[in-house]
């Protein structure tokens, strides 16, 4: 039977120090922004880092004697840095490899090309007992909060499966450091001993992100975590996560398709198409001047909370090309309304058009858009 959602423990450090951490310390974004900056990037610390990263997927055809016929470009081609602290939101419509790339950093899928380095060390191919001690490092949350729970295990069982997995004593115990695990999460220690099946989705996933935190990882893949909950609770979700992030010292790669909830978040946003990646730069200013012509659509899909304000006339047209035969050139030329011959002959590459913004167009865009509506109000009440 599912409970309602309950409030949150105020016991926990992270919500002890939430309000006065938001009203004297400005959140650290990327360079730009106005909640705050980075270090110069120089000066940063890099934790993890991708070189022309792809995925591809074969397809095949027959029953007794297969055949290729193809692949499926999933991802192809990715290449971002991303420095310790900070959050990188991966944003683009469903299919265009943003799930995909969150399994590729963590290892879950194995890439068909290219690197991921993870503190200067080479990951890619990485072999599983290889890869245990460093999950103690790199964890994921996944996105739906109650498949990704095994339902005949209890909370205890399952918040406490990594201390067994990676054999680590705890000092106090795993039971009573599962106990503060979950009061960190806004969750009652007296939950250890229920089932997935008794919480409501935002508990539920609060028990993910209480799984994910046990061994204190320094790269987190959040993978869509709010988008199978109501928007009140994803607006706790991104509280605690803000709240643990800044506590824990944690960094972020979080992969969603609302922008309103990624520039909030976010420090950098990467805007990705059909496997590639066609903008990236600061979050603020990717909202405030997207340069791609997808970027501007999806601001233009963003919902305004006013009922009588006219719909935006999005510029996006058609439906997203098959990955499995993309265009030639650009892949966004066959709903680009600004597309030109050249689009169709050559591949665009990522270029600076402005400070940290980089756009893979031929024709960028310039000038403002409208504001982008903010988030729904992010109570620190949790529920």
């Amino acid at each position: 039977m599912t409970t309602p959602e309950q409030p949150a423990q105020k016991t926990t450090r992270a919500r002890k120090t939430t309000a006065a951490k938001r009203t004297s310390t400005p959140r650290k974004t990327a360079a730009g922004a106005s909640t705050g900056t980075l270090p110069d990037p120089t000066e940063r610390e890099v934790i993890l880092e991708v070189n022309s990263l792809q995925k591809y997927f074969p397809v095949t055809r027959g029953i007794i004697f297969r055949k290729k016929i193809g692949d499926v470009q999933a991802v192809d081609g990715l290449n971002f840095k991303l420095s310790k602290g900070e959050t990188l939101g991966l944003v683009g419509e469903s299919g265009c490899g943003k799930s995909t790339t969150g399994r590729l950093l963590t290892r879950l899928l194995e890439p068909t090309g290219g690197k991921v380095l993870f503190e200067g060390k080479d990951i890619t191919h990485a072999s599983m007992s290889t890869m245990r001690p460093l999950r103690r490092d790199i964890q994921m949350i996944f996105q739906d909060p109650y498949s990704s729970l095994n339902p005949r295990h209890n909370i205890g069982t399952i918040v406490g499966a990594p201390f067994r997995i990676q054999g680590i004593e705890t000092e106090k115990g795993v039971k009573r450091s599962v106990q503060e695990l979950l009061e960190l999460v806004g969750l009652s220690p007296e939950h250890y001993n229920r089932y997935p099946h008794e919480f409501s989705g935002g508990q539920r996933q609060r028990i993910g992100i209480a799984r994910a935190l046990a061994l204190r990882p320094k790269l987190i893949v959040c993978d869509e975590p709010v988008s199978a909950l109501d928007v009140s609770i994803q607006a706790q979700v991104i509280n605690l996560l803000q709240d643990v992030q800044t506590e824990l010292d944690l960094t972020y790669v979080f992969i969603a398709h609302d922008l309103s909830v990624v520039r909030h978040i976010s420090n950098r946003v990467a805007v990705m198409y059909l496997g590639k990646i066609v903008e990236l730069g600061d979050a603020d200013s990717i909202a405030k001047r997207p340069a791609h012509p997808y970027t501007r659509g999806l601001l233009d899909a963003v919902p305004v909370p006013d009922p009588f304000a006219p719909l935006p006339a999005s510029e996006l047209r058609g439906e997203i090309p098959s990955p499995l035969s993309p265009p030639s050139g650009c892949r966004f030329r066959t709903r680009c309304p600004y597309a030109q011959e050249r689009c169709a002959m050559e591949v665009p590459l990522l270029r600076e058009v402005a400070d940290d913004q980089f756009v893979a167009c031929h024709f960028p865009l310039h000038g403002e858009v409208a504001p982008m509506p903010e988030a729904v109000e992010l109570s620190t009440t949790a529920g």
